[in-house]
């Protein structure tokens, strides 16, 4: 039997934590400054999606043989700084591209998703979130890959309501910025920089 009160312990302190800055509370308004809403909202689905790797992972106990190799752990690391400066030197270099000429295109959306999975899947934050205070919730005595699972994706649904409220903040920001090309070059390369100042924190986390 699934605990319901503990599952709202879970999900209220999975609110909290994808608030605090990261890899993916920081890449999210920063994609949909760059290629707006639709593109903002594809990197949010895509980052859920890449929780689900985690949650996956850690009931297999795949995540918990990470983090108790450290260099395993320092690998997933510098394989995730690696990916966030790649993406953000290629926001920083696109950021003179006009908005009608990549904002809504669907393959800037596939693209958006596929990066916030990877940006996700490749986040130690979340690992070590699920791993830290998911297992104080289990039940020994009951299924415990299914709770992690439960736990897992009550989290994964909490950070997906906190990426969403803040893409649709980051878009009405948007809407006054398109009308002054020149503020829009600089919030572009504002947020391609801070998503490569977040991949030279990534390797300390």
């Amino acid at each position: 039997m699934l605990d319901v009160a503990s599952g709202f312990l879970v999900f209220g302190a999975a609110l909290l934590v994808t608030a605090t800055p990261g890899p993916g509370s920081f890449y999210v308004p920063a994609r949909t400054l760059a290629g707006g809403r639709d593109e903002g909202l594809a990197s949010s689905l895509g980052i859920a999606v890449g929780g689900l790797v985690h949650v996956m992972a850690g009931a297999a106990g795949v995540a918990a043989l990470i983090l108790a190799s450290p260099r395993a752990f320092t690998a997933l690391k510098w394989a995730g700084a690696a990916y966030l400066l790649w993406l953000g030197l290629r926001m920083y270099r696109e950021a003179h591209v006009q908005a009608p000429d990549i904002a809504m295109a669907p393959a800037g959306m596939r693209q958006a998703f596929r990066d916030g999975i990877v940006v996700e899947a490749l986040n130690p934050k979340t690992a070590a979130f699920f791993l830290a205070f998911i297992p104080g919730f289990i039940d020994p005595a009951q299924n415990v890959a299914l709770q992690f699972m439960y736990f897992g994706l009550l989290t994964v649904l909490a950070g997906a309501i906190i990426d969403v409220t803040v893409t649709l903040a980051a878009a009405s920001a948007r809407t006054v910025l398109v009308r002054r090309p020149a503020a829009m070059v600089r919030v572009r390369q504002a947020g391609g920089a801070m998503v490569c100042a977040l991949a030279a924190l990534l390797p300390f986390a």
